[in-house]
């Protein structure tokens, strides 16, 4: 659980970092993506759903598999929704 209040907090610092302040719930613009301010439910689902594709992701590159462009796509819209750098 700490581990999760945690995560959300760096989120919460990155976004006003990267984009100031905005109410939990507000859409701004991020990285050409329209991205919405997200509660703690909502960035722990977006935060799972974005380790697990890029694991995947990453694990498929180990194996010289073909990457469909749209795991790249998806990867690309979560890490701007997660105000991070995208790694692909």
């Amino acid at each position: 659980m700490i581990d999760a209040q945690r995560d959300y907090a760096e989120y919460l610092d990155r976004f006003a970092t990267a984009i100031g302040e905005a109410d939990v719930g507000a859409f701004v613009k991020h990285q050409g993506h329209l991205i919405q301010k997200l509660d703690p439910e909502a960035f722990a689902a977006r935060n799972r759903e974005y380790l697990d594709l890029a694991g995947h992701y990453l694990a498929g590159l180990e194996r010289g598999d073909t990457v469909n462009d749209l795991v790249v796509k998806l990867i690309r819209d979560h890490a701007a929704q997660l105000v991070l750098p995208s790694p692909v």
